[in-house]
């Protein structure tokens, strides 16, 4: 999906919302368990229930990868049902050397099909070139993550003389491997107080924002700070929508959440962004 076809989906659905598909088989409801797939019908009728709201799913690898064969089947049969028009994300935090980057490149955009892939940037420039390259298809590389732990590392201060954190150093340099239409950065709903200065660095790129909901994350901050003239932003919700009820009616109630957040969002776009 091109950078124009993602803007024209959140104008017309006046929404920038992503949807995580974060399916834990511990968390389904009871009574999907007797079908054949559980994982995969629980996400089918979330994607139903809320593919009209939304303009981006974001399976977690690691919770179908668990599950062994049959997590990579469910995983392989709810892309199937997710509209064609929908971004897909597959988070996967890859990153390694060229050869092996260049096979996971392979298997989760031409095996998979997905739209773009979470890389971890810490090995360098070879390790995210190959998933770069394919119109259509995207990195989106960590930059600054929600996570108690992103203060080991992406909060260090450069002993440099200028003071910048190495999460912008992150940012500076990464903006040279691919333009604005192929790299999108994860920026956590958390760390709103620094999306200012993100933004100074990257002005023009996407941002995928989780964080938002359960793990505190504000959206009105996160719109505010964070959002450009093609809206820039994607924010994701996993746990707050999917999770909302655990009942038969789990996918009316995570409508409900999603119609919720869809609205905020067009008062949102309609405050932000001049027509």
């Amino acid at each position: 999906m091109t950078r124009e076809q993602l803007f024209e989906q959140i104008l017309q659905k006046k929404s920038y919302l992503c949807v995580g598909l974060d399916t834990d088989p511990r968390k389904l409801p009871q009574h999907l368990l007797d079908t054949e797939d559980p994982v995969f019908e629980f996400n089918r009728q979330i994607i139903e229930a809320t593919a009209d709201l939304c303009v981006a799913y974001k399976p977690n690898i690691a919770f179908y990868e668990a599950q062994g064969p049959q997590g990579w089947n469910s995983l392989a049969k709810t892309l199937q049902v997710i509209p064609d028009n929908i971004f897909t994300i597959a988070d996967a935090k890859r990153g390694d050397i060229g050869n092996t980057s260049e096979l996971y490149a392979r298997a989760f955009f031409e095996t998979m099909r997905f739209d773009s892939i979470t890389v971890a940037p810490y090995m360098g420039e070879d390790s995210v070139k190959p998933f770069l390259g394919q119109e259509g298809n995207w990195v989106i590389l960590l930059a600054l993550t929600s996570n108690t732990g992103s203060q080991d590392f992406q909060m260090l201060r450069l002993e440099d003389g200028n003071e910048e954190y190495l999460y912008e150093q992150v940012l500076r340099t990464s903006a040279t491997w691919a333009t604005e239409d192929q790299m999108m950065y994860v920026v956590g709903a958390t760390q709103a107080a620094h999306v200012q200065r993100v933004r100074q660095i990257v002005p023009n790129h996407f941002l995928l924002v989780p964080g938002v909901g359960a793990q505190g994350g504000s959206l009105q901050d996160i719109s505010r700070q964070g959002m450009n003239q093609q809206c820039g932003l994607l924010v994701n919700s996993t746990r707050g929508i999917i999770y909302t009820s655990s009942g038969t009616d789990f996918a009316e109630k995570a409508r409900a959440e999603t119609l919720a957040i869809q609205q905020e969002m067009e008062a949102l776009l309609e405050e932000l962004i001049v027509k």
